[in-house]
């Protein structure tokens, strides 16, 4: 009896756990239910469910497209315009699309960084298919009596290395006759190499950076293609023309910015060009002289560079040579498309690329700052400008207001008036620039409403005839034309017009013929006063320190032969009814010793100039 009992009360407890399981079981299932959509659909609606989610996959890869292709955005950010200054808006170009710069420096010279996050590309996308989901075309379902209704959209993104996933929350119902089928979920997954081509993209932009490779590359180009330093065995002035530096170094900059690469190298010359970046794609780095450009270089006269020679002065007989030493400072920024691709599929995004008093910008180590007070955006002084020429007749002129190195734009002149708020400084310039007229800037301070009036001179056009000891000369010259308001340099015969307004200008003319004076090597002796050894230097007694200094020969190819200096005061009564400024200067003989040069600088210092409007 006693084993029976036990026997039962062991099947008892088994049913029991049984029970518990098969309990658990249904809980369970009631749990997970709400977030498992199955769904049956009639078979003569599954067409329309396939025609959304076709739908929704191609929204998805519109909106991929757009990431892609303007830097990471599918709403662009606010548009801010670039300046004379500083030549970059905030955004490029490119074939007529705007992308937005990564780096940029604002027109008021604000560094400025706007890379979106992946988080911020996902919510970009997601808002992109919630406002366009419901424009799916089933108008031909509609025909056909399907009744289709959808609800509020809630997308999920998730953009991961090869694809994007896009669950989409939205209650959907679609009917016809007596079926109808309500969908709440959807999900769709696009293969795209969008996060991997962005993680890329980012890794470039890090590098850039930090270590500035591309202005590395931009003060190669200025080095390699424009005069920068150096120093010449020369007796005559050196001279460079400043839009044909310009010129090169645009054709060098596009030409070699091109040439970058991510792809190891397989040649000596192609590890010059490689930018090691580790990254698993490709990448091309594009630039075009068509971009917006700033090229600026110091000093410089009007379109010239001009270097001068030393060793020629009076008191410098001594060196027994002339060198011409010549150091350019040069600010060159330019935009830089950087385009991370595999196979057809391009992520693309610009940088500015800045080179600064010959030195790359310094990198960013955190979150862009301000580098000058921001002056440009507040306006709130209200002037009136009023521009005439010298008869008192108003001109239409474009107006600026400079301060703290800035110069902001502030408007045009109409019928000679502009009334606009200014922003406020102390002791800044208005500056007044029109067509045939001379730029002019008035000293004015912005902290209290008021009015200016800008008198402007005009700019004449006139051929220049130089003459040397009374006949026509077409050789080797320089002439230079030296006010406080309208400084100019000719390089003659390459030059032959000069633009003068009034005014009271120092006119230099130097003249030079083609020589072969040959100056022989030679050794002089220099001595110097230095203390004496023992302890008598100690009680400053001194002693001679004599050396030799050598000399190397040099074959002088230009000698100065003429020229002289004069004051000459224009009058705009007799520029306005002449069109040549002809020029008389002295000749000299031409020099055959280093003697004979020195003499030739010295009687240049005494020789005047006739000057003639005609």
């Amino acid at each position: 009896m006693l084993k029976r009992e036990g026997n039962r009360r062991a099947q008892v407890t088994i049913f029991i756990i049984i029970a518990i399981i098969i309990v658990a079981g249904v809980a369970i299932f009631l749990a997970v239910r709400g977030g498992i959509s199955i769904v049956q659909i009639p078979a003569n609606i599954q067409p329309v469910y396939n025609t959304f989610l076709s739908c929704l996959e191609d929204k998805t890869k519109t909106g991929i497209d757009l990431l892609e292709s303007q830097a990471g955005y599918i709403e662009l950010p606010e548009f801010e315009p670039g300046s004379v200054y500083m030549p970059f808006s905030s955004q490029l170009n490119f074939l007529g699309n705007p992308i937005p710069y990564w780096y940029y420096v604002s027109a008021n010279n604000l560094q400025k960084e706007q890379m979106p996050s992946e988080q911020d590309m996902e919510k970009s996308l997601e808002s992109f298919i919630d406002d366009r989901i419901r424009e799916c075309d089933f108008s031909s379902y509609y025909q056909e009596g399907f009744e289709i209704v959808q609800k509020t959209p809630t997308a999920n993104v998730d953009i991961r290395s090869s694809d994007v996933n896009v669950r989409l929350n939205m209650n959907m119902e679609i009917t016809k006759g007596e079926d109808t089928a309500l969908v709440t979920s959807h999900e769709t997954t696009v293969k795209s190499n969008l996060g991997a081509l962005y993680n890329s993209a980012k890794t470039l932009y890090q590098k850039e950076q930090k270590e500035l490779f591309l202005e590395d590359y931009a003060i190669d180009n200025v080095r390699l293609y424009a005069p920068v330093d150096g120093v010449e065995i020369s007796c005559s002035p050196k001279t460079w023309n400043t839009n044909e530096i310009f010129s090169n170094l645009q054709d060098a900059i596009e030409t070699n910015t091109l040439a970058l690469t991510t792809t190891t190298p397989t040649t000596n010359d192609g590890r010059y060009f490689y930018v090691s970046a580790g990254i698993g794609t490709n990448a091309r780095f594009i630039n075009s002289k068509s971009w917006a450009y700033s090229i600026e270089v110091l000093p410089s006269q009007n379109s010239l560079l001009i270097a001068n020679p030393v060793g020629n002065q009076q008191g410098l007989g001594i060196l027994g040579f002339c060198y011409v030493p010549y150091h350019f400072v040069y600010n060159v920024k330019y935009p830089v498309l950087v385009q991370v691709y595999n196979g057809d599929e391009i992520f693309q995004f610009p940088v500015a690329v800045l080179v600064q008093g010959n030195k790359p910008r310094e990198p960013l180590t955190a979150n862009a700052e301000t580098i000058t007070p921001e002056l440009c955006p507040y306006k709130n002084t209200e002037v009136t400008v009023r521009t005439y020429d010298t008869a008192l007749n108003p001109i239409n002129s474009l107006v600026s207001y400079e301060c703290f190195s800035e110069s902001c734009a502030i408007g045009n002149t109409v019928s000679g008036i502009l009334t606009a708020d200014f922003p406020q400084c102390s002791n800044g310039y208005i500056t007044a620039r029109a067509d045939g007229y001379q730029e002019t800037r008035t000293l004015f301070s912005t902290i209290q409403e008021g009015s200016a009036t800008i008198v402007m001179n005009k700019l004449y056009d006139l051929n220049v005839a130089l003459k040397l000891g009374g006949n026509n000369y077409d050789g080797k010259a320089f002439i230079y034309f030296v006010s406080d308001d309208n400084s100019k340099t000719i390089s003659y015969p390459e030059q032959k017009k000069v633009k003068l307004s009034e005014g009271t200008y120092d006119v230099s003319v130097y003249i030079y013929r083609d020589s072969s004076l040959q100056l022989q090597e030679t050794t002089t002796q220099e001595c110097v006063d230095v203390p004496s050894s023992g302890i008598g230097g100690i009680f400053g007694i001194t002693e001679k320190n004599c050396f030799d200094v050598k000399i190397p020969s040099q074959l002088v190819t230009n000698v100065l032969a003429g020229g002289g200096k004069q004051e000459y005061n224009a009058v705009e009564s007799q520029l306005s009814g002449s069109n040549t400024i002809e020029i008389n200067a002295q000749q000299f003989t031409t020099p055959t010793t280093i003697e004979q040069l020195q003499n030739n600088y010295l009687s240049f210092d005494n020789s005047g100039l006739d000057i003639t409007l005609r």
